[in-house]
């Protein structure tokens, strides 16, 4: 097993977080999202402590919540003490009628529309992260006409390519989000930050992409380099020294035993040592530093559990194993190719020698969960466990056919409680007239 939250009990079934799978397929019924709360926990600690160790006071993660997105996990954040990132109006409300403390969030977006600003600022967003110069008016101007002076980072964008999946990757210069430092854009927006009467510059923000493993610490270290020496030129230039440098978040996750293993405290240690470095070696006073976990925060704690359906075996070509969800709970591999771990709950002491398709129920032939698993022989009625499925999986479901979401169940000391109910037939015609 690659995964530390899972195992096999007496019975041969897979155990999450300590509990049976196949008793909790059982009583909730499937598809059911899977939350490990402990994990969650672990993974916030290790993030939290090793910011502190490495860079003391005033440095520290941020939870990247469009990763997964409840009240109750907000609710963790807020026991936890962790700052938040969110990205729409929809994130900002979950978290403040989950009693977040709003003046510890941030408001990220590559297109906040002047009532998300405005929304923003009467839940009490503590930062708005301002993506270019038309936001940057907007937040000016929306700020004056309260009264306040908001506090607001830049996004930047330092030209890195963190040669992963094209579409997770946001630090390029082409990138739809930020402003360029190697056009000579970036300096003009500082200038223009400064000039504002209604906002305080804190410092700048660069997120060059998710899910790096290969060189993680390259890809940090490159882009400190890039944002460092480009916040040097601006002292120089203007006088002004950030006090905050947000190096965004992406550390890898371990979904198939290929995946490697990321140390993250060593890691972010090393992080440190370069920016420390880089500060002295160019004159700047050393700056607080946040990173943007999500992904690695939740990633792990989740598991996904299906009940399998037909089982199509092609003669000479090749098998398909259905299940009762699928691109609707989970479209990571239609998007992205993602690869996961699958396994039969009730059959974890079989041989596996059965190689199929793992696919989903949507009239789309693109509904695939995951191909070529090898597992034991399925039958209907089994209990289909898709592993690391704690990110990108709640916050991205989708009601295609007109599939109702499935509920999210949190798994603390052996027990388990229903953080998100089932949506029912009668959610999914709510809105219609």
């Amino acid at each position: 097993m690659i995964f530390e939250n899972i195992a096999v009990n007496e019975k041969g079934h897979l155990t999450f977080a300590g509990v049976d799978t196949v008793a909790l397929a059982e009583k909730y019924g499937t598809p059911l999202y899977l939350m490990d709360e402990e994990r969650i926990r672990h993974n916030c600690k290790v993030y939290k402590s090793a910011m502190a160790d490495a860079f003391g006071e005033g440095s520290y993660p941020s939870y990247a919540g469009k990763a997964a997105c409840f009240k109750r996990i907000y609710e963790i954040m807020r026991e936890e003490e962790m700052s938040v990132d969110l990205v729409s109006p929809g994130e900002i409300y979950t978290a403040f009628k989950a009693g977040y403390p709003m003046a510890k969030a941030f408001f990220h977006g590559n297109n906040k529309t002047d009532g998300d600003i405005s929304f923003a600022m009467d839940c009490g967003v503590g930062c708005i992260v301002v993506d270019g110069f038309d936001e940057l008016s907007a937040v000016d101007r929306i700020a004056s006409a309260r009264g306040i002076c908001q506090k607001i980072l830049l996004r930047l964008t330092p030209g890195i390519d963190p040669h992963t999946y094209e579409a997770v990757a946001t630090g390029k210069v082409d990138s739809k989000f930020g402003v360029a430092i190697e056009t000579g854009q970036a300096e003009a927006f500082v200038k223009a930050a400064l000039a504002c009467k209604n906002v305080t510059l804190l410092g700048y923000h660069c997120h060059v992409g998710s899910q790096v493993f290969d060189d993680s610490d390259s890809v940090y270290t490159d882009s400190a380099r890039v944002m460092l020496t480009f916040a040097r030129d601006m002292q120089e230039k203007t006088g002004y020294a950030p006090e905050i440098f947000d190096i965004g978040g992406g550390y890898g996750v371990r979904y198939v035993e290929s995946d490697p293993y990321v140390d993250i405290p060593a890691s972010i240690r090393r992080v440190y040592e370069h920016i420390c470095y880089l500060a002295n070696e160019l004159g700047l006073p050393m700056p607080n530093v946040i990173m943007e976990p999500g992904r690695s925060i939740v990633a792990d704690a989740g598991m996904t559990l299906y009940t399998a359906g037909t089982v199509k075996e092609i003669t000479g070509y090749k098998n398909y194993l259905s299940v009762d969800g699928g691109m609707t709970d989970n479209p990571r591999y239609a998007l992205y190719g993602s690869a996961y771990t699958v396994y039969l709950a009730n059959k974890m002491t079989e041989t596996a020698s059965f190689t199929c398709d793992l696919v989903g129920r949507c009239c789309e032939s693109g509904d695939v969960l995951q191909p070529g698993v090898v597992l034991p022989k399925p039958v209907r009625g089994d209990t289909v466990a898709v592993c690391t499925t704690g990110a990108y999986n709640y916050s991205m479901a989708s009601n295609y056919n007109r599939i109702p979401r499935p509920p999210v169940v949190m798994l603390r000391g052996g027990e388990d409680y229903v953080a998100v109910k089932r949506e029912t037939l009668d959610d999914i015609i709510s809105n219609d007239l």
